[in-house]
């Protein structure tokens, strides 16, 4: 086993925590100037009562100010399927016209045929280094079976289905 300093070695710290598998998701939210989308697999449950939920943008993305700034957003699980998405979303933000979708109630774009959707209204906001850490509750979910897009390593892997 490796020992190094995250501070002296990012390289390796990033290589170390690649070594955690965590799910896909699309984060969407609407905006002044139209709908938005971003990859993310800072995605974790929070809290069941209340339903809370949490992901954390990066500030230096150029989508950063557009999420902190959103009173409601959605985060979509995404199925191994739907692996274009992922990609389509870590470069563009504004992908929505190549994927079904249709606008919720708070006018949030929801993406179809997800393993699942968590609309949210944001409820609390920290700082956390080179990230913001974005405390979503949950008041409505969707959910269907499918087999769930893993990153891990450094590449996309199949959950085994149940």
């Amino acid at each position: 086993m490796a020992n190094f300093s995250p501070k002296d070695n990012g390289k390796a710290f990033r290589t170390a925590l690649s070594r955690f598998s965590t799910g896909v998701t699309i984060v969407t939210a609407n905006t002044p100037a139209g709908p938005i989308g971003i990859t993310a697999n800072s995605f974790s449950s929070l809290s069941l009562l209340p339903p809370l939920i949490m992901w954390a943008p990066a500030k230096c993305s150029t989508r950063y100010d557009a999420f902190i700034n959103a009173s409601h957003f959605a985060v979509h699980v995404l199925t191994f399927a739907q692996k274009n998405i992922c990609h389509a979303f870590a470069s563009n933000k504004d992908s929505f016209q190549e994927f079904p979708h249709y606008m919720n109630d708070e006018n949030v774009p929801i993406l179809e045929n997800c393993l699942a959707t968590f609309e949210c209204k944001t409820h609390n906001i920290h700082d956390a280094g080179d990230h913001s850490i974005v405390i979503g509750q949950v008041y409505l979910a969707h959910q269907q079976e499918g087999e769930a897009l893993i990153f891990s390593q450094g590449q996309f892997i199949k959950a085994k289905s149940t």
